[in-house]
């Protein structure tokens, strides 16, 4: 991918172009250190987080998180996906997770998914994170599509995706896979040039 040969050789958490600040908050790709965060923050939200994502149980422990920030360290090396934490810009630690997943070097396109730990809801973390690696994706990654893809009950998934200002496209059968079954799911893009 164009954008993924342009990366440096720098650990992607010290590479400055993709740490990014919005007011309160701010995004960075995961360190090694932030596992025990990305833990209690998953642990502070498994019964919601659960129900929408099959990692995501009450036996979720800190070996599960070291891992999860292993692979994206993995990931970004090879440029197949690119996983960020959410912080607390004041220091108050972890509180969510936003990433670019499904990568497709032809398109220059790949997912935008995100997850905000409980206590931060509602205060527009999820639109600012996202907000903030699509600008990396399309300045930096060489990214041109953003596609944000949604179970049509999840309804404040559809918001952040409409505050991006992201393009309603389409339902498409069998698009995701929930609790086990194959769901429909809703489409809506964002484009570089839009």
């Amino acid at each position: 991918m164009d954008g993924a040969a342009a990366l440096s050789d720098l650990p992607p958490a010290a590479d400055r172009r993709f740490q990014r600040r919005d007011g309160d908050i701010s995004v960075r790709p995961l360190r090694a250190e932030d596992a025990p965060a990305l833990y209690a923050a998953v642990q502070d939200s498994v019964e919601s987080l659960s129900y929408w994502f099959p990692w995501c149980s009450p036996g979720y422990s800190l070996a599960d998180a070291q891992a999860r920030v292993a692979r994206c360290t993995v990931t970004w090396k090879r440029g197949t996906e690119y996983g960020f934490g959410i912080f607390d810009a004041g220091g108050g630690g972890l509180i969510g997770m936003v990433g670019l997943s499904d990568l497709h070097d032809v398109m220059r396109s790949a997912n935008l998914g995100y997850w905000v730990a409980e206590r931060h809801r509602g205060r527009g973390v999820a639109t600012r994170a996202a907000s903030m690696i699509a600008a990396i994706a399309f300045e930096h990654l060489g990214l041109v599509r953003l596609e944000l893809v949604m179970l049509p009950h999840n309804v404040a998934s559809r918001r952040v995706a409409e505050r991006l200002g992201a393009v309603y496209e389409e339902e498409i059968d069998g698009r995701l896979v929930f609790q086990g079954k194959p769901e429909a799911a809703l489409v809506y893009a964002l484009l570089r040039d839009q």
